[in-house]
């Protein structure tokens, strides 16, 4: 599958998740990342449809291996801390949602400063 042919089969998964047809979505998803085991976004979106289905379990699993990708990404962590709430592991769901944040705090730095800011000086 090349890469084109792979971002279009999340895209029409994502538009059939969005317009309710979920079961499809998982499946077409389920075949972008047995494809192309490497795609963050396959197994991060996986995740998301399985967690909006109830399957908890393979929303984990896909999940998992989105985090292995890119385990410093604010998404993924932010999808790993409410999978681990609805499985009932408090301290695990705490520990992604805290790496979320210190990924979103990450992202904050590499912005520059608003002219104007607090603390941004005229010179």
């Amino acid at each position: 599958m090349t890469a084109d042919e792979l971002q279009a089969l999340i895209e029409d998964a994502t538009f059939d998740h969005a317009t309710g047809a979920s079961e499809a979505a998982a499946a077409k998803l389920a075949r972008a990342a047995a494809a192309a085991p490497e795609s963050f976004e396959a197994w991060h979106a996986l995740a998301e449809v399985n967690f909006s289905l109830r399957r908890l379990d393979a929303a984990l699993a896909a999940a998992e291996r989105a985090h292995a990708l890119r385990p410093a990404d604010l998404f993924i962590n932010t999808t790993l801390s409410r999978v681990w709430m609805e499985r009932g592991d408090k301290a695990k769901a705490e520990h992604f949602g805290a790496q979320a944040k210190i990924a979103g705090w990450r992202e904050q730095l590499k912005e520059p400063p608003e002219a104007g800011a607090a603390g941004a000086t005229i010179g």
